[in-house]
């Protein structure tokens, strides 16, 4: 079975300052098979694009309520009378606040969420399959589970 891809180009900002940001093409994109998580991938005047990967989850409940610690958070505000999302991302290579739109990126979490509802994550993943092969008995185990060294002590009564 493909994945199923979930993608969206668009504009995000870096905000500089609170009076300066700049323009920063974006994509977000969403897997069937990677189905915890988001990228999001920035295109800034570097060689390679810059991508960040985080819970879908984060990014789900910091569109209506600030969330996450650490490396991102994710938090709503209004900018000029406009609903933003904004993300605060931390790596060893420096900090980045983005601002997004909140209805594109509220959209584009919909697609994602028809395509894997939220708490079916692990059955795409396969992982209750995958558990239940590998803990089925087989006939091997028979002898696997068989005492090889049987007990010193005699039970026939010496």
């Amino acid at each position: 079975m493909h994945p199923t891809v979930v993608e969206r180009e668009l504009e995000l900002k870096l905000v500089l300052s609170p009076e300066r940001s700049i323009p920063v093409p974006a994509r977000l994109s969403y897997r069937s098979d990677d189905p915890y998580a988001v990228h999001v991938t920035f295109h800034i005047n570097s060689d390679r694009p810059v991508d960040w990967t985080f819970a879908r989850e984060l990014l789900v409940e910091g569109v209506f309520r600030p969330c996450g610690h650490g490396d991102v958070r994710v938090w709503p505000t209004k900018v000029e009378g406009r609903n933003v999302v904004l993300m605060a991302l931390s790596s060893p290579d420096g900090d980045a606040l983005l601002e997004g739109p909140a209805a594109q990126v509220s959209a584009w979490l919909e697609r994602t969420l028809r395509v894997v509802p939220p708490g079916s994550e692990a059955e795409r993943l396969g992982i209750d399959d995958g558990l239940a092969e590998l803990l089925a008995p087989t006939p091997a185990d028979d002898l696997w589970l068989r005492d090889p060294w049987p007990s010193d002590e005699s039970t026939d009564g010496e």
